[in-house]
């Protein structure tokens, strides 16, 4: 809730301590009194985030705190009637006022509102329970028991996943007051609660407030105002004020790829309420009714992005600012979409904020993942309470697109042998559906992720050719790029799961561990009884692209290994993406998995735990831009260059295609002036282009290659400017290195340090090595007797040095160091 301060709650973040006990061993505060190790706590935060903050190393932190009893306290002083609103409270817990009992609460993901009548002095302590007892509850008996989680009855309790999938992320069990504590009505004009609601009617805007004050007010005149329009507001009761105002010919919120995210401030009198934006959101499911594009005020949209596990495993509650810089780093690149897993949690105001600023859809799970849940009425009550609070408080965000009854369910039956009428839970056929449709009926729903299509009973739900599916041919099957196009994938809400190799500057905050020794291999992740690990998949593709001696490299020459390691997932990840954008796609959609590592090492994210793109990331953003040139090969018909234009502006462009050898002679090439339609896509030739044949996916082999990369480029026809560069190899080994001329300068202006990157010849997989900074543009391919200007990025807020390091090409027999004076 943004509003000014005299009508906000106070949060009750200072003050707080917290301390540990076993199980059972304290029925009420007055039983503390003989334990006397307490901490300062945060909050909102974790047990495991108080002891983080008291020096305890995040090592030590992978506990199972949910198995204990932990206790908070916090002293209160006032006068008068309040109310306390805990926002989210980790997971079987009790409050406490002055030793009274004042709650008990067993859902880690449901908000509590206690009124209070303060006189002086009191104090509130908050005990959150081991949740041993509730695993341990009889619930019905589960018709399968999947092996993601530990142990199977968790099924039974409303906690995340995080910290119970011990091949998958940290064992770091949450416990404690995740979620922020607020105190209601100190002032007179406190605002217990705002409702908005946004809908579109023709070209207005349309929203709708209530606002309710938590002490009754004196009924004044009050005006609301949003995007120059405004209304006089009316009194329900002396707590509760209502209006609508109408927004003639509104600027729309777009995702960024396709249009400005638009928002509007809305003001109650003097009372800033926040932003709200207006948008229609709808699903294409094409003509036979088995597809899923999502629609933007009437635009399909290609939706790419990644899977959000946790800015912060720890105490599950990232600052603004780290959430910020994450969304900065995903807009970059070109991503539109994050989804929110239901392994994971809800995710805060904070985020959702962010996503509207910046123009990214949010597809929300409902937390729920593989198991098989409960459904007496004690659950399905909990279950509606959850999905009303988390819907009403997402409410005026225009970013949430998608909601998902959750994760794996019906995958996880599938794959077992169940049939589909025995995995068709009323939970998410039922439940929750109505809960979004009554709530928020502006997003869509989707049944679960994978799920076959509508009406679909016959299809697995993780077939490809319909609904939803999660796509892991390419890479975790180790399947050949020719499966991505035989799929006929219709929208992937995961994809692309690598071991993702960061930078040298995260590897060495690792300690001191080498490449596929023990500890290195704590930090790459993999299913739960496999054979086969992430690295596994990593190097399969290293060797059947590259045809290295993954073993014999990786023991012989490590330094060479992670630098190829980096550069495959990038090229697979191109590869990938530009078949989906491709014109005749039937893809209208993926999801990687993931966007964030949480611990550190080789993990899932594109992202490292130190805030820093890893080469996969960079390997996105080639080939997701919402202007793009693709190249696609296709075999004895040459390569096709594919034309994307998602703006809503004609592109007046010229396309420039050369084949080189050796680096920088241009033995073949053509040019083409070409007319860019607002959102579309077009295809054009190689043949076409160069006018004469040519054997440019050296398919034909008549003979010695005569060449050994293609460059298209497209620019502006009017001006010149590139606006877009793609690459083709049709040998994408990189076995030889050379001196190609590689050279760097180092620049400051008022926007910061930058580099300027030259190469006399070909290079691949540019890449900046600095303690100090990461390149915001990073892991691209350079053509001959071109530069690139990369602006530079401080890897901590405190940086003071100056850049200093190297910058590297992956077929570089030599790197090219800098040092700022």
């Amino acid at each position: 809730m943004h509003v000014l301060t005299a009508h906000a709650p106070r949060r009750l973040a200072e003050g707080w301590q917290c301390v540990s006990t076993p199980a059972g061993a304290c029925a009420t505060p007055a039983s503390l009194d003989s334990f006397t190790q307490w901490i300062d706590a945060p909050v909102p935060g974790t047990i495991a985030s108080a002891l983080r903050a008291s020096g305890v190393v995040d090592d030590a932190l992978a506990q199972p705190f949910a198995h204990a009893d932990h206790w908070y306290r916090v002293r209160l002083s006032g006068k008068g009637k309040r109310r306390l609103r805990f926002n989210g409270l980790a997971t079987i817990a009790e409050i406490w006022l002055d030793g009274r009992k004042l709650l008990d609460t067993d859902s880690m993901f449901v908000a509590h509102d206690l009124d209070v009548d303060l006189d002086g002095e009191h104090t509130l302590h908050l005990c959150f329970r081991s949740i041993a007892p509730a695993l341990a509850a009889k619930r019905g008996r589960a018709r399968w028991r999947p092996k993601l989680a530990q142990p199977a009855t968790l099924r039974n309790v409303r906690t995340t996943l995080l910290g119970h999938m011990s091949g998958w992320c940290p064992t770091i069990q949450p416990a404690g007051p995740w979620r922020a504590v607020e105190l209601i009505g100190e002032s007179r004009a406190c605002i217990d609660d705002i409702d908005m609601r946004t809908s579109v009617d023709g070209s207005d805007g349309v929203l709708d407030v209530t606002v309710r004050f938590f002490h009754a007010q004196e009924p004044m005149a009050l005006t609301l105002e949003c995007g120059g329009a405004n209304c006089a507001m009316q009194w329900q009761d002396a707590h509760t004020v209502k209006g609508r105002v109408r927004v003639p010919n509104v600027r729309l919120w777009y995702p960024h790829t396709h249009g400005e995210p638009s928002l509007h401030a809305v003001k109650l009198g003097d009372i800033e309420l926040g932003e709200v934006g207006f948008r229609t959101i709808e699903v294409d499911r094409g003509a036979d009714g088995k597809g899923f594009q999502i629609v933007v005020n009437g635009v399909p949209v290609f939706a790419r992005g990644a899977c959000w596990t946790s800015a912060d495993i720890v105490a599950l509650d990232a600052p603004r600012k780290k959430l910020d810089a994450i969304f900065g780093l995903i807009r970059d690149a070109g991503l539109n979409i994050v989804r929110v897993n239901g392994i994971t949690l809800y995710e805060s105001d904070t985020f959702y904020e962010l996503a509207d600023k910046h123009g990214v859809l949010v597809w929300q799970d409902f937390a729920f993942a593989n198991f098989d849940y409960p459904d007496d009425e004690a659950f399905r009550g909990s279950v509606q309470r959850e999905a009303e609070q988390f819907l009403a408080r997402t409410r005026r965000f225009a970013s949430l697109a998608v909601m998902c009854g959750g994760s794996e369910v019906h995958q996880q039956a599938a794959m077992l042998g169940l049939p589909f009428d025995a995995y068709q839970q009323r939970l998410f056929t039922e439940l929750l559906p109505g809960a979004v449709a009554a709530q928020r009926p502006d997003v869509a729903y989707v049944v679960n992720s994978p799920s076959a299509a509508p009406g679909d009973t016959e299809s697995m739900p993780f077939g490809t050719r319909g609904g939803i599916t999660h796509y892991y041919g390419v890479p975790a099957y180790q399947r050949a790029f020719d499966d991505v196009r035989r799929a006929q994938v219709r929208f992937a809400s995961e994809c692309l799961a690598f071991a993702n190799v960061p930078d040298d500057v995260a590897l060495r905050a690792l300690p001191n561990a080498r490449a596929h020794e023990p500890r290195w291999k704590a930090g790459v992740p993999r299913d739960p009884g496999s054979a086969w690990d992430f690295d596994d998949v990593r190097e399969h593709y290293m060797q059947s692209l590259y045809r290295v001696d993954v073993p014999r490299l990786r023991y012989e020459n490590p330094e060479r290994y992670l630098e190829l390691s980096r550069a495959v997932v990038a090229d697979v990840i191109g590869a990938v993406f530009s078949e989906w954008r491709r014109e005749g796609s039937t893809c209208a959609g993926g999801i990687v998995w993931n966007l964030l590592d949480v611990r550190p090492g080789a993990g899932w994210g594109v992202i490292d735990v130190l805030g820093a793109p890893k080469s996969a990331l960079h390997g996105l953003a080639r080939v997701l831009q919402p202007v793009q040139a693709l190249i696609l090969d296709e075999g004895l018909d040459g390569l096709d260059v594919h034309l994307v234009n998602e703006t809503a502006h004609e592109i007046r462009a010229r396309v420039e295609l050369a084949c080189l050898r050796e680096g920088s002679v241009k033995v073949a090439g053509g040019s083409r002036d070409v007319v860019l339609q607002p959102r579309s896509v077009q295809r054009v030739s190689s043949n076409a282009l160069i006018g004469a044949f040519f054997d440019i996916a050296y398919a034909y082999r008549f003979g010695p290659r005569a060449h050994d990369a293609t460059h298209v480029v497209l620019r502006n026809a009017d001006s010149g400017d590139v606006l877009s560069e793609a690459f083709h190899f049709p040998d994408p080994s990189i076995s030889e290195r050379r001196d190609i001329g590689l050279n760097v300068s180092v620049e400051r202006d008022e926007q910061g340090w930058s580099l300027i990157v030259e190469t006399a010849q070909l290079a691949r997989w540019v890449h900046v090595d600095d303690p100090n900074y990461y390149g915001r543009t990073d892991w691209f391919h350079l053509a001959p007797g071109s530069a690139r200007h990369i602006p530079l990025v401080a890897r901590h807020a405190d940086v003071r040095a100056a850049p200093e390091g190297d910058v590297c090409a992956v077929n570089a027999s030599r790197s090219a160091a800098y040092r700022a004076s």
